[in-house]
């Protein structure tokens, strides 16, 4: 686990879930820095990313590798998937709440 002022890599869909609860849990704002292995600018500005979160451990600091997380590539079909996925899941977790 990362320490705070550190920048958290999230490789897995849980692992970005559990990211995004934290901060939602304890009100803190969370930067995300989508990146991608082969992005030039990307890795320019990572050290400052990561220079920034080390000033600011109030603030929580999130990369995700869009090729690992992500739709890679124009895929039309794959992206329409993909969106109706978490729609249906974001529909249902709205639903949940409102019926505690």
């Amino acid at each position: 686990m990362a320490e705070e002022g550190q920048v958290i890599s999230c490789h897995t869909v849980e692992a970005w879930n559990e990211q995004l609860q934290k901060g939602n849990d304890s009100k803190k704002l969370i930067v995300v820095d989508f990146t991608a292995s082969w992005c030039g600018p990307c890795r320019f500005i990572a050290p400052i990313l990561a220079e920034i979160a080390k000033r600011t451990p109030e603030v929580i600091f999130v990369k995700v590798d869009v090729d690992e997380l992500e739709v890679v590539g124009a895929k039309k079909e794959e992206l329409q998937l993909k969106i109706t996925k978490h729609a249906t899941a974001a529909a249902a977790s709205v639903a949940s709440v409102a019926s505690a």
